[in-house]
């Protein structure tokens, strides 16, 4: 059974969208305005910087202004223009005067990607209901709210694309994420059902795609709520490169759905086919990786509440850490520690 189901994945692996975009990618970016909402760190930071670097105006969207305004001096510098517009994606008055600037700036918005997303860690009865429900209103509530603000102004221009940021939660969640997960399912149902209505009432130009990676080494994990008495990681992390490549791809190449590389392809093709199994799987993974043996750390909102001043990079070196840490398990089980 085992090797039927990987002869069946076998397409599903192939032809990934990770691979840096050529030039042809390059040409359609170029002149682009491109709105992104959760730009000062991880997949954000690195698209824009990226986009940027390819001739696009990029409109940068988050809460830490001060960091914003940094990424626009550079980018500007690289052969793109950039604005910075400080921007809370949980308030619907935020969006609307993040909105109402990208157009008296550039005129239109081409794309709009909402990247904005926290995370809570930990048995689901421990997290408090208040950090629960403020995950809701960033990472679902938020993207309604920018969604709504987007496909308006895609309306009244006749065409657009709008990216929005789900995981493989989105189809396999994952244990001691609950509310994230359920924050994913909500995003990549959105997005459906909005493709539905934009179909149904003519606006062929307009796109909506739901984009799906598996765990990621970037700073979500610092900035993450954390009840779970260890530090926050997940096995067999990507690299931040591999999805910010694949956003750029799609958002000129739009499709409604995009699992990014093998690992998420694999999981959400096994979960289709294996639900049970494979989320008792990924249970057990998540729970030797966050309870078992993660180095102990100390409760934390993270950046749910106010943003954080570290964690500002695309990388944040969680895989290394990980890597060290196994290392000096490993000599320690030798030494008889």
């Amino acid at each position: 059974m085992k090797y039927i189901v990987l002869i069946l994945m076998l397409p599903l692996l192939i032809g990934c969208a990770t691979h840096k975009p050529g030039k042809a990618v390059q040409r359609k970016v170029s002149g682009k305005t491109i709105v992104i909402v959760g730009a000062s760190s991880g997949f954000g930071r690195g698209v824009a910087e990226q986009m940027g670097s390819y001739g696009a105006n990029v409109v940068l969207a988050a809460r830490r202004g001060e960091v914003l305004t940094e990424m626009a001096e550079q980018i500007n510098k690289s052969g793109g223009t950039a604005i910075a517009i400080p921007t809370d994606i949980s308030k619907p008055e935020d969006l609307k005067r993040l909105s109402d600037t990208a157009i008296s700036k550039y005129g239109k918005i081409d794309i709009w990607i909402n990247m904005a997303g926290v995370g809570a860690i930990g048995k689901f009865w421990e997290i408090p209901i208040e950090d629960q429900a403020r995950i809701v209103d960033i990472n679902l509530k938020g993207f309604i709210y920018a969604s709504h603000a987007a496909i308006r102004q895609f309306m009244s221009q006749g065409y657009g694309t709008l990216v929005n940021m789900g995981s493989i939660e989105s189809h396999n969640p994952l244990a001691y994420h609950a509310s994230y997960a359920a924050t994913k399912g909500g995003v990549l149902n959105l997005g459906q059902a909005i493709n539905q209505e934009l179909r149904l009432n003519g606006y062929k130009k307009i796109k909506v795609v739901t984009v799906e990676p598996w765990a990621v080494d970037t700073p979500f994990w610092q900035h993450a709520a954390n009840y779970s008495g260890g530090t926050p990681r997940m096995a067999a992390m990507d690299g931040p490169e591999k999805v910010v490549n694949a956003v750029i791809r799609v958002s000129v190449r739009p499709r409604k759905e995009l699992a990014v590389g093998w690992k998420a392809k694999g999981a959400k093709f096994s979960h289709h086919v294996l639900p049970h199994t494979t989320e008792r799987l990924s249970a057990n993974i998540v729970h030797r990786y966050q309870i078992k043996t993660a180095p102990p750390a100390e409760n934390t909102t993270g950046s749910v509440f106010k943003p954080m001043p570290t964690g500002t990079g695309v990388d944040d070196g969680v895989r290394e850490r990980i890597k060290q840490e196994k290392k000096e398990r490993r000599k320690n089980k030798r030494s008889g520690n």
